[in-house]
């Protein structure tokens, strides 16, 4: 661990106890800021990375606990240290359940402070390999998902490696289950921001009554039930990326507060006049037609505008299902090791019923009929009776279904309905024959004539 590349803030309302904390750490080699008071401390934590957080817990204003709580929830991977005196020390223990790392009384030693620097900074080193091991591994989970042979699919793998640099807000279009968060997370995984974690909201999922203050926080007494301050996901997300699933279910007066985002990067919290700031990147998505809302009045038009910088448009799994093998093969190698169970592959007939079906649930429904296969597999092999109904008895009208393209001359068309007769009769030309209509002196004149 490089003690330089590590910044520490010491916060204590006492000039002589933050100037020694300070000196004593600069020796070591740390980047060291100093705040007065909680919330300059804030403002800091805000603007700059903060690895760790040393703070006295009473001071005037915002105190320790509460510094603590706003700290961890616009930067959860800083470690915080609390400094107290020895009639504080319950409150110093209540700070350990608040998810402080530890907490040093005064007066204390050269060493009782350094000791306790070096093993938060080793637990923070520690946290962020661990997450970026997770999003490492969930980027390789996901990376066979946009590995594709549909032309329309590589456009959107494209279209993701030219915007993830830039700042732009992002817009993704597509229907449910196509994989909008898969894209999201890869744009955010390719962007500068990818240092802090992407927050994400489904705005589907939150009650109207709620969503605003989930995603702007509130002061306490905003609302009945409101006994606390609370950070919103715009703060959250803080020098990071925000994704916005479901985006058309936003309410109108909360499409205000996001359009206001997007121009300004400012709002207010429920209950407050004082206005924050944010510096976050927008990636939006919907399953819905925008512009056909803006039409009818329930979406506010400058907003779509201001959305739709950038659009990327996910094509339904039913029009590239070129991608259908190889999404089967990584959700069997996943489904294998999650559920501990050695499956080599699949059935001819089976992947026939899977390219035969229409997919209206998209990946997601691949994805969780490959799991529900694997998870009922007995032999180690994915076969029809693996599968669920649906897919079986589409499989059937497949195999009793021959598809001729308009146009396609005369002869040709009987040509092909002979081939497949004989298939599906696995070349008995008497039931062949009976099947076309046709006596089988016919059908054998008719098949030496196409020879």
């Amino acid at each position: 661990m490089n003690a330089l590349q590590k910044t520490i803030l010491v916060v204590d309302d006492e000039l002589g106890i933050r100037e020694s904390v300070r000196k004593i750490l600069e020796k070591e080699g740390y980047q060291v800021k100093t705040a007065s008071n909680g919330d300059e401390a804030f403002r800091i934590i805000r603007s700059e990375q903060i690895d760790l957080l040393v703070t006295d817990i009473r001071m005037a204003g915002m105190d320790g606990l509460e510094l603590l709580k706003v700290c961890k929830s616009v930067s959860p991977y800083t470690e915080v240290i609390m400094i107290t005196g020895y009639a504080s020390v319950d409150t110093a223990v209540e700070s350990l359940k608040q998810g402080a790392y530890d907490y040093i009384t005064k007066p204390f030693k050269k060493a009782d402070i350094l000791k306790a620097v070096s093993k938060a900074i080793e637990k923070q080193v520690l946290s962020m390999d661990n997450a970026r091991m997770k999003e490492r591994i969930e980027a390789m989970e996901a990376a066979p998902m946009l590995e594709t042979a549909s032309l329309a699919m590589k456009k959107v793998v494209e279209m993701v490696h030219l915007v993830a640099p830039s700042q732009a807000t992002v817009l993704i279009l597509g229907e449910s289950g196509t994989g909008k968060e898969v894209v999201a997370d890869m744009i955010h995984r390719l962007s500068p921001r990818s240092g802090r974690p992407m927050v994400k909201v489904n705005c589907a999922a939150i009650p109207e009554t709620l969503i605003e203050s989930e995603l702007f926080g509130y002061e306490k007494g905003a609302f009945t039930g409101a006994v606390g301050r609370k950070e919103g996901r715009f703060e959250a997300a803080h020098h990071s990326s925000i994704f916005l699933d479901e985006i058309g279910e936003v309410p109108p007066a909360v499409q205000v507060k996001l359009l206001r985002i997007l121009q300004e990067g400012t709002f207010e919290r429920l209950g407050s006049n004082k206005t924050q700031t944010v510096d976050v990147r927008i990636i939006a998505a919907t399953n819905k037609d925008l512009a056909a809302m803006v039409r009818e009045g329930s979406f506010r038009e400058d907003l779509y505008w201001r959305l739709n910088v950038i659009t990327i448009a996910l094509p339904p799994l039913r029009d590239r299902k070129e991608d259908i093998p190889s999404l089967v093969q990584h959700f069997l190698t996943r489904f294998s090791h999650k559920n501990d169970k050695a499956v080599r592959g699949i059935e001819s007939q089976a992947m026939e019923a899977l390219l035969g079906y229409g997919w209206p649930g998209n990946v997601r429904e691949l994805e969780n009929i490959i799991e529900r296969s694997v998870v009922l597999d007995r032999d180690g092999v994915i076969s029809l009776d693996d599968l669920p109904a649906q897919l079986v008895s589409t499989a059937d009208e497949a195999a009793h279904t021959v598809t001729i393209p308009l146009g396609t001359p005369l002869d040709e068309v009987e040509r092909i309905l002979m081939e497949e007769t004989l298939k599906r009769t696995k070349g008995d030309k008497g039931l062949a024959s009976k099947l076309l209509g046709i006596s089988t002196r016919t059908l054998y004149r008719k098949m030496d004539r196409k020879d």
